[in-house]
């Protein structure tokens, strides 16, 4: 982020970090926190850092008092100081490159401690090969670690990202609304963070994991275009990309289809990355979820690479091989991948990927491989000629293969095909594969129940072409969702919303809230909103914290958050959550059993 030499208050003049060689024989007020201090004996310089950067500060007695010389010396680090001097320019031998400020130094005349410090209980790193303390200590001590370069870079991207998305919607006619914090709670695919009414006895709000029913009501109320940077809150298991409460970019449009609302968020995702430094296709790459699951094995492919997995089915029709035979018959199929070059990994190595695919549900991995013009493994034995021939093996490959049902084999492979591509070194970190996923499932079956859930939410608008051909399946029905996917990561999706009441309440009635009162009690105010007369409307919705670690490089989801949770949601910095003294609980009508 660039800084201008404009920020002056009545206690500074200029920044340290936007000092530069145009600013020699100025006199500056400075404001900031001693980086690090070294006494030359004759001479004393400070590392002075603020927002903006750091600049060098000489106390000398040549231009310095005694006293300015000595509290310099004595100064702690991280103490916040105020000095006065002038920019001088370095000779050319004491020129530091590496440093924005790095032509000039600041030779100080006067210094002042208005934040005087203790030593700090972490360093506060500032360079990008400076070692950081541990992940747990750093988050103890959050307002320190906030001081690190990296963090103030990530969350001021992060600011600018959200002004972008304000101007490219603003400018196509969305309005920026607000939608309640305290809600009803609603079944959302995860459990709510439920909050006590202290006035109503026993009744309960929730925090919103989207704003989706609210947005919908803007629609019903003729607001026509709306979007929110909201908070939303998932009260769900954690993960690096995951955290208790987020942001996203919502969006909600009336009287448009799919391809308006794609339009949109194609826009935006390119505004993003171009704010982000990065030019991107203004389309991208389609592909039906079917597509996707059967060449990929999951919903948000990952096109930098190929290892495409492919339906052997056919190659093991006809062997006598018991594992392949049985499930066959029953229904299932034998799915896999090839692995050029993977000839020569040892069973160890390829036992690893076998444990990767156990791990995601499949039984184990079959493996056979062509070395020397052979086919060499613990299945090659069971194949025929037209087998190998099907298979179709080049000169050190090595395929990989699940015998099971569909909802098996495809996570199983999906992880063995990221993992054979690191090995392989086929991810590219700099290249960018957008990829648009379309048709996806209106529900997904539980294989254990057999009941039916919503793939994305309940009111997701079923494709009217598979309702009416297929009226008593809904498991055959596609929903009218889309994602935006890069790299293998879910950017955002949405959906076209159900906008007929009668349709709506057979979403319902399929997911299990048969009974009209129960819609009425869970849904009752969406019900009414869509019989006063709803327009065919729908939107998406972007993860800004997921956008901007990737723009900004980091590995978490807490380096571009100022004051996330750990992956027990625990905030360290300030120790919540945190029990509650029992008059509290008692005035919100709640008693704490079974606690430790």
């Amino acid at each position: 982020m660039s800084f201008e030499n404009s920020r002056a208050t009545s206690q500074r003049s200029h920044l340290c970090g936007a000092l530069r060689a145009d600013d020699a024989g100025t006199p500056v007020t400075l404001g900031g926190w001693v980086h690090r201090s070294r006494n030359l004996g004759g001479i004393v310089f400070l590392d002075l850092r603020d927002v903006a950067g750091i600049v060098q500060l000489s106390f000398g007695t040549a231009w310095a008092s005694a006293d300015a010389i000595a509290a310099a010396a004595a100064v702690g680090v991280e103490s916040v100081i105020i000095v006065q001097g002038t920019v001088v320019e370095r000779t050319a031998e004491t020129k530091n490159p590496e440093m924005g400020t790095g032509a000039i130094e600041v030779r100080a005349i006067s210094l002042r401690v208005v934040g005087p410090a203790v030593t700090p209980a972490i360093p506060v790193a500032r360079g990008k090969g400076e070692k950081l303390a541990a992940e747990e200590l750093r988050l103890r001590h959050r307002y320190l670690d906030l001081r690190r370069a990296e963090l103030q870079e990530s969350l001021m991207l992060r600011h600018r990202l959200a002004q972008v998305t304000r101007q490219y919607l603003s400018a196509r006619g969305f309005l920026e609304l607000e939608t309640p914090i305290l809600t009803k709670p609603t079944p959302e695919g995860a459990r709510d963070y439920l909050v006590p009414s202290r006035v109503h006895a026993g009744e309960f709000y929730a925090l919103p994991q989207s704003p989706q029913i609210y947005k919908q009501l803007f629609m019903i109320a003729g607001f026509d275009r709306y979007f929110q940077i909201a908070r939303c809150f998932r009260d769900e298991d954690l993960r690096a990309d995951r955290q208790p409460e987020f942001t996203q970019i919502d969006i909600e449009a009336s009287f448009v289809g799919e391809e308006d609302i794609l339009a949109v968020g194609q826009g935006l995702i390119s505004a993003l990355w171009r704010e982000g430094g990065h030019e991107i296709p203004s389309a991208f790459e389609r592909m039906t979820y079917a597509a996707a699951m059967e060449g990929y094995g999951c919903d948000r492919p990952d096109l930098r690479y190929g290892l495409h997995i492919a339906d052997y089915t056919q190659a093991f029709r006809e062997l006598d091989f018991g594992i392949t035979t049985s499930v066959i018959a029953g229904g299932g199929r034998v799915r896999g991948i090839v692995v050029p070059g993977g000839a020569v990994w040892s069973r160890k190595q390829v036992d690893e990927l076998e444990a990767l695919a156990k791990s995601a549900g499949a039984g184990g991995l079959l493996r056979v491989k062509r070395v020397d013009g052979k086919y060499d493994g613990p299945i090659a034995k069971f194949l025929t000629p037209e087998a190998e021939q099907a298979i179709g093996l080049a000169e050190g490959a090595l395929a990989l293969f699940v015998a099971a049902d569909d909802w098996i084999s495809s996570p199983a492979l999906d992880r063995v095909r990221q993992e054979c591509a690191q090995r392989l070194a086929l991810v590219k970190e700099n290249d960018r594969q957008f990829v648009i996923v379309t048709d996806f499932p209106m529900f997904e079956r539980d294989a254990v129940t057999g009941t039916l859930a919503a793939v994305h939410h309940p009111f997701t608008a079923p494709n009217a072409a598979d309702m009416a051909a297929h009226p008593d399946e809904p498991h055959r029905w596609r929903a009218l969702a889309y994602d935006i996917v890069l790299n293998g990561l879910e950017l955002g999706g949405g959906s076209i919303r159900t906008s007929d009441p009668a349709v709506q309440s057979r979403m319902f009635s399929l997911l299990g809230i048969g009974d009209t009162a129960d819609q009425e009690r869970r849904f009752g105010f969406l019900l009414e909103g869509l019989r006063a007369g709803a327009p065919p409307h729908g939107g998406i919705a972007f993860g800004l914290d997921r956008i901007a670690m990737l723009l900004s490089g980091a590995t978490s989801l807490r380096d571009v958050i100022a004051f996330p949770k750990t992956t027990t949601a625990r905030a360290l910095f300030e120790g919540a959550p945190s029990a509650v003294p029992a008059n509290d609980l008692r005035d919100l009508h709640i008693r704490v059993t079974g606690a430790e």
